[in-house]
């Protein structure tokens, strides 16, 4: 049986150097010296379906949300900064997931 969403972030996440978790708004963040994600396995404000957001390189959301725009999203409260919104619903590649999770834990250090 396939591990849950939250389940699959955690693993990935704290597979990173230097990484911890802890809740920030109820929903588990992760963190190396700043937070780098923040999952939200059941969806948050207009946004009802499992996702997570993710710091990002200079100019990755625009390329994504344009590239993709029914699996990535500018989020709010961090978008602004370049942070990337991810749906962790349908079928996810959770190879491409990693990779995210990696260049944002690149993009805080």
């Amino acid at each position: 049986m396939p591990a849950s969403v939250e389940e699959r972030v955690r693993a990935i996440c704290l597979a990173l150097p230097k990484v911890t978790e802890r809740l920030s708004h109820g929903s588990p963040a992760f963190y190396v010296k700043k937070q780098f994600v923040q999952l939200w396995p059941q969806g948050h404000h207009d946004h009802d379906f499992p996702h997570l957001w993710c710091a990002a390189p200079t100019g990755a959301q625009e390329a994504l949300v344009a590239s993709e725009p029914a699996r990535y999203f500018r989020p709010p409260y961090v978008g602004h900064r370049g942070w990337i919104g991810v749906r962790l619903d349908g079928a996810v590649d959770w190879c491409d997931v990693a990779a995210l999770c990696e260049h944002a834990h690149q993009a805080v250090r």
